[in-house]
């Protein structure tokens, strides 16, 4: 039995376990990839307010993740993945943590708070966004913080300017980290769904501290904006004009996109569904009004986000956050009356955890012809197979005693084995005959002395790789270098482009590839694959 006054200590060992292990394991993807290029610049080319990618405007983004990126980063010289990825672990730190103690405010147990922590801590698109430097972990982590002191300040007639500038201040990081993202996903549904389950009481008597929070809010997190927009006015409006056609043009989905959100919650989909059955659900939970609450709370966000006509399944991260506490109640119910259901009910269950208990059963076996293993890697295999059939075991065993409790706990165990041994696994499935990096065209390009360009455009894993800004020769607006000797890359299909350069003569080429998967797999992307030249004017 776990001790109340412990929930945060195990709640902080979980964190560990899915947020802060392996970091390096998967490769740097595209969004990561501009925003650690973004980062860099930052510290080797002094752009810390006018941002940039490959040393060319980039202001669609807000900067504090990136200053955040930049400091851990700069620590390791841009080379240690772990140190770019720890700002997103913490932040999935401050988003977790912040939501576990936010929870009890709304009259829940301290350990459904702690079961609904879990639940957010171990969903599928929380993990990728915990574990990747992407930005949106940052925004809504923030706002969670925010929502925290806005509960005191509209629960409470104590501390009011002082709750009232503390959630400004978390307001204005959330809003300097991606814009009104997290304002518009996660915070106005919660005051919509507050104000219908709770009221606002006394709101008179709070006129003044709203003001300065609004004051304070905004500026934090304007005063970026108003600067680039002073400093740099025709690229700035250029590019919110290119940000706000988006909105209505790119990536359209049809208004039902979204609804099939819960399915982003991975393992928990099942539960998640059931708890959003609100007609069955709502006279089985032990706090009708926060289940309300947190009913709302979630479909809300879902359909302010359903709304808008561009649609992304990253975009659902902010629902994941309602959505865990509302999964929260129907696992509560379960740990309480489960023995006692009638079959009918209690069916499901077998389904979700007896599923889930049949893949760590078979995964030493699966694994074994799957997984090309080889090295320190038979000893990841093997943790990760005794771990998940010990999960697996102790899961059926708890099914077959009624006892859902520790079924759930198991669940929990469960990804916490795949976190931790499980995830370097997937080295063994990225077997790229082909693959050449571009950190060795780099060091290439230093010892022969040479400037490389990039014809057709940019790459931003690319850039990433090759450690530098790599000028980019346009398609419409062609031009030869004013240089005796120069590299340029260019994709396959556009290889014959090479030939205009008629006082050249090629003294080098290669080709590389930046692929990590095999190329009859999917996910295999020609984007990452360069034709190189080294160029030589001939005399």
């Amino acid at each position: 039995m776990i001790k109340k006054d412990h929930y945060i200590y195990y709640l902080l060992i979980v964190i560990g376990f899915i947020f802060f292990v392996n970091l390096d394991a998967i490769y740097v993807n595209i969004m990561e990839a501009r925003n650690f290029v973004t980062a860099r610049e930052m510290v080797n080319l002094n752009h810390w307010f006018l941002t940039t990618l490959n040393n060319v405007p980039r202001y669609e983004k807000p900067p504090l993740p990136t200053w955040l990126t930049a400091f851990f980063g700069n620590l390791g010289n841009f080379k240690s993945l772990i140190l770019l990825r720890i700002p997103a672990a913490l932040s999935s730190l401050l988003l977790i943590v912040g939501f576990y103690k936010i929870l009890p405010k709304f009259k829940v147990s301290k350990e459904q708070s702690f079961q609904a922590a879990l639940i957010l801590a171990t969903s599928f698109y929380i993990i990728f966004s915990g574990r990747n430097g992407q930005w949106d972990i940052f925004t809504h982590a923030f706002m969670m913080i925010c929502i925290y002191y806005l509960w005191k300040f509209f629960s409470s007639d104590k501390k009011l300017f002082s709750h009232a500038i503390l959630a400004a201040i978390f307001f204005g990081f959330s809003f300097l980290s991606k814009g009104p993202v997290s304002l518009y996903a996660l915070l106005l549904p919660f005051l919509i769904s507050f104000g219908i389950v709770y009221k606002y009481q006394k709101f008179k008597s709070r006129w003044l501290p709203l003001i300065i929070f609004l004051l304070v809010g905004i500026t934090i997190g304007g005063w970026w904006f108003i600067y680039v927009r002073l400093k740099d006015p025709d690229t700035f409006l250029e590019i919110a004009a290119s940000e706000a056609s988006n909105w209505g043009s790119y990536n359209i989905r049809p208004w039902h996109y979204y609804w099939s959100f819960f399915t982003q919650s991975g393992i928990w989909t099942i539960p998640s569904f059931v708890a959003l059955l609100y007609p069955y659900l709502k006279n089985k939970v032990s706090n009708k009004k926060a289940y309300l609450f947190s009913f709302l709370w979630t479909v809300i966000s879902v359909i302010l986000l359903s709304i808008i006509p561009e649609k992304k399944s990253r975009y659902l991260l902010p629902v994941l956050i309602p959505m865990a506490f509302n999964t929260s109640f129907y696992i509560e119910y379960l740990v309480r009356k489960f023995k006692e259901l009638p079959s009918k009910e209690k069916w499901i269950v077998y389904f979700n955890h007896g599923l889930i208990a049949l893949i760590g059963l078979a995964f030493p076996i699966a694994g074994y012809f799957v997984l090309d293993i080889n090295g320190v890697y038979w000893v990841y295999f093997i943790l990760t197979s005794l771990g998940l059939i010990c999960s697996a075991l102790l899961m059926i065993k708890n099914l077959r005693n009624y006892f859902y409790k520790n079924v759930f706990y198991s669940t929990i165990g469960f990804i916490c084995v795949i976190m931790t041994f499980g995830f370097p696994l997937i080295d063994t499935l990225l077997k790229n005959p082909n693959f050449h990096n571009f950190n060795e065209l780099q060091t290439l390009a230093e010892k022969e002395n040479f400037k490389l360009y990039d014809y057709g455009g940019k790459t931003p894993e690319i850039i990433w790789e090759y450690g530098e800004p790599i000028p980019t020769i346009q398609k419409n607006n062609f031009y030869v270098p004013d240089a005796n000797k120069f590299g340029i890359i260019m994709a396959e299909k556009d290889s014959s482009i090479v030939e205009k350069f008629t006082n050249y003569k090629i003294i080098a080429s290669d080709r590389y590839d930046l692929n990590y998967v095999n190329p009859e797999k999917g996910g295999y992307k020609s984007r990452l694959i360069r034709r190189f030249y080294l160029l030589e004017k001939e005399n």
